[in-house]
């Protein structure tokens, strides 16, 4: 499996914004701070984005977040967004 490495961090609510960019245009924030779904057990929360760098709640992946996702996780679902 690919391992994704993201385009830009940042320091967010005392924890941390990774954002990722894909080929196709689509993207991703993946988040983890103590108000994300799953931040205060060291877990992630996922958001895509489209074309604009937008939340994109209109793709098959998700019509919301995805919170509560370890390590492995992400990566998965970071690999159907680039396939986007």
């Amino acid at each position: 499996m690919a391992l994704f490495k993201p385009k830009k961090e940042y320091k967010m609510k005392g924890g941390i914004q990774k954002i990722y960019q894909f080929e196709n245009g689509m993207g991703a924030s993946v988040v983890r701070h103590n108000g994300s779904y799953g931040g205060d057990r060291g877990l992630w929360e996922l958001a895509v984005l489209d074309q604009a760098g937008d939340l994109d709640y209109s793709t098959p992946i998700t019509n919301d977040v995805l919170g509560h996702q370890d390590d492995e996780d992400i990566q998965n679902v970071l690999m159907e967004i680039s396939k986007l």
